[in-house]
């Protein structure tokens, strides 16, 4: 117990680096999915080829190769960057052509009658999305944005490859230096805690848009 608490400083901040870092990455990665998903949705022939390349090489490339591309590439063609907003890039644009792809099924499965209703209800194309196509659209997607979401904390750990002391690196930090899984552990049950209140909060999601049926 007295080693815990010697290495629950050093863990805590870097649990405090992987939620910053997930938290950001989830509030602008979720609308860039949408406008993704509109995009390649679009009916103009050169925003649905743009999103559909864009979705196809975020989710053809390893994120890790993508942190690397982005800190340690771009300085070649000039353009350098702080290494917490190369990763927060990164995880934004890969997970928003995830993201992308799963509203894009969502949106889809809207039935044209809905939008049909819509205009006959007076309704513009702004009104029509928001009030009737979005929110049925996240009622059938919450269970894939739940498992996307979740994939993300975990994912945060990868951001270690440019020297971020997310939660995952203080642990090993800590565990090679005193030859020992205690931190480890710890760190295992850090994100078991950080998915339990995901899955929770996921399941009222679900049941506050259980309406839409």
């Amino acid at each position: 117990m007295d080693y815990i608490l010697n290495i629950l400083p050093s863990l805590l901040e870097g649990l405090l680096s992987t939620v910053k870092i997930f938290v950001i990455t989830l509030v602008l990665s979720i609308p860039i999915g949408i406008i993704t998903a509109l995009l390649k949705l679009s009916k103009i022939k050169m925003f649905s080829v743009i999103a559909t390349l864009y979705i196809w090489i975020m989710r053809g490339t390893p994120l890790l190769l993508q942190i690397v591309f982005i800190y340690f590439g771009f300085p070649i063609i000039g353009i350098t960057l702080d290494r917490f907003l190369a990763v927060i890039i990164a995880l934004v644009i890969n997970f928003g052509a995830y993201y992308g792809e799963i509203f894009r099924s969502g949106i889809s499965s809207i039935d044209i009658g809905q939008i049909e209703a819509g205009r006959v209800l007076g309704f513009n194309k702004m009104q029509i999305f928001f009030k009737i196509i979005l929110p049925q659209a996240i009622k059938r997607v919450l269970p894939s944005v739940a498992n996307e979401t979740i994939t993300l904390i975990k994912d945060t750990a990868l951001v270690y490859v440019v020297g971020i002391g997310e939660l995952l690196r203080a642990a090993k930090i800590a565990s090679n230096r005193d030859a020992t899984l205690v931190p480890l552990i710890a760190a295992a049950v850090m994100y078991l805690v950080l998915t339990a209140i995901l899955s929770k909060t996921f399941s009222k999601l679900e049941e506050r848009y259980a309406y839409y049926r």
